[in-house]
């Protein structure tokens, strides 16, 4: 499964990689990337756990 951050509707919180560092970090411009993908099995349930955090609900999911 892939994950998406969607920047334009990301607003920088922070939230994503505070619960799953392992799939998120924020970039220079303050926005989230997912930049571990596939999400590796194991970091799956936590990657979905950010998503459903996100504020905006930015992270996607792709099979």
């Amino acid at each position: 499964m892939f994950a998406e951050v969607d920047k334009d509707a990301c607003i920088g919180c922070g939230a994503c990689p505070e619960v799953c560092p392992e799939v998120f970090r924020m970039e220079d411009d303050d926005k989230a990337i997912a930049y571990k993908n596939p999400v590796p099995s194991e970091f799956l349930e936590s990657a979905k756990e950010a998503a459903e955090g996100c504020p905006t609900e930015a992270i996607h999911f792709q099979e």
